[in-house]
């Protein structure tokens, strides 16, 4: 039982997700802020690590750390595509991507994590502009997802907010029990 629990524990350090609609403008300000802080994090995540510490899995069976940092970049992408057309659609339906596949592709899986932070930085620049030029009622716009039905971008933002530090704290979850 001890082994179930402490693996569940490295699946996810931060908690399960958990959507509660923001209440005011400024917790949604709240959440845009901590969503631009995405990159900085990864960033000093992986910050140091040798190429032996990038190809680590964070937990038996997970991705290495290179993985997951590739990964981060590859949903963001998708995040950023689905604000962009829950936007200027009504209600548009969205294809999930299947990620396990998605992070054993050679570039998930062989190249230095720069070019997914120097991608992750020019994305959320214009992720983040144009979260903060939307008006309060533009977050209940959304989309169909064929897993978790309509998604908004209030739900949405608050997703990828958690998937950000859930990611992130793989990374640094294995930095500190290896002692990196």
């Amino acid at each position: 039982m001890a082994n179930e629990v402490d693996l569940e524990k490295l699946k996810y350090p931060i908690g399960m997700f958990s959507f509660t609609p923001p209440t005011t403008t400024e917790h949604r300000q709240e959440r845009v802020a901590e969503l631009a802080a995405t990159t900085a994090r990864l960033r000093e995540a992986v910050a140091g690590l040798s190429e032996d510490q990038l190809d680590t899995p964070y937990r038996p069976g997970g991705w290495t750390v290179r993985q997951v940092a590739h990964h981060l970049a590859d949903a963001s992408m998708q995040g950023y595509t689905r604000t962009k057309l829950a936007l200027t659609e009504d209600t548009p339906p969205v294809k999930p991507f299947d990620e396990d596949p998605w992070a054993a592709l050679i570039d998930s899986t062989s190249l230095p994590v720069e070019p997914s932070l120097q991608l992750m930085d020019g994305l959320y620049t214009r992720w983040i502009t144009l979260l903060k030029s939307l008006p309060p009622e533009a977050f209940a716009k959304g989309f169909q997802h064929p897993q978790t039905g309509f998604n908004t971008l209030d739900r949405m933002l608050a997703f990828f907010v958690w998937h950000g530090k859930h990611h992130t704290a793989h990374i640094t979850s294995l930095r500190e029990r290896n002692g990196w």
